[in-house]
């Protein structure tokens, strides 16, 4: 038994609605005929196309995160050493003032001199994003929600549109029915009234039989 139909016909305006008795009396003679026929309901149909196989891939740091997370779960992001923006006190001084015969401590005020510019070119441009943010930010947020709102109001218009196409298909849907549905039950009653004619032959062919049988019994008596 093929567990795609061919034909998909559904009255939901004209049939009756099933009981849940019969509805699970149905679905186990499906799965007993499908048992039967060696159809495992587990496997994935024929018809429908196998799934990709999709294997993620990361980057060498995103890797290194996740080693990271798996070795201490409470552990966190490491990445900025912050420190180099804070430790930024001098080093000692040189008596007298020249660094010739300190080697060592020229390359600590190198360092503690770069720490510093880098540390003002971050001020710099802190306050220089934060000023154009107190400049511009109020408009370009406001900006930015009205475009929202542009997107969302076209949303909106496109989901009541397909509302009403969906309303218009049911409201079709049912008038066809309910225009066949004398039709329907006129055929159901004859059908019925058929099928009842079967049945009351067949019972009145089984009596005759037995009735010839009793005489034929008789008379070979």
């Amino acid at each position: 038994m093929p567990l795609i139909q061919e034909s998909y016909d559904h009255l939901p305006y004209v049939d009756t609605d099933l009981d849940p008795g019969s509805i699970a009396a149905a679905n186990a003679l499906l799965n007993a005929e499908m048992r039967s026929a060696g159809i495992d309901t587990s496997d994935i149909h024929p018809a429908l196309a196998p799934a990709a196989k999709y294997t993620p891939t990361f980057s060498d740091f995103i890797e290194r995160e996740h080693a990271r997370l798996n070795d201490d779960p409470t552990s966190k992001l490491s990445g900025i050493d912050l420190k180099r923006y804070q430790d930024l006190d001098a080093p000692e001084n040189t008596n007298p003032t020249s660094d010739e015969d300190r080697p060592e401590l020229l390359e600590r005020w190198n360092k503690a001199l770069q720490q510093a510019y880098t540390s003002s070119e971050y001020v710099q441009a802190r306050l220089t994003q934060l000023g154009l943010l107190e400049k511009f930010g109020k408009n370009a947020w406001l900006v930015g929600n009205a475009q929202l709102e542009d997107i969302l109001r076209g949303i909106e218009a496109e989901l009541a549109d397909v509302r009403k196409q969906q309303e218009a298909t049911e409201m079709l849907r049912r008038s066809q029915q309910d225009q066949n549905y004398g039709e329907i039950k006129t055929l159901e009653v004859e059908w019925r009234k058929a099928v009842g004619n079967v049945l009351e032959t067949e019972a009145a062919a089984e009596g005759l039989k037995q009735l010839i049988l009793e005489k034929r019994r008789a008379g070979a008596v």
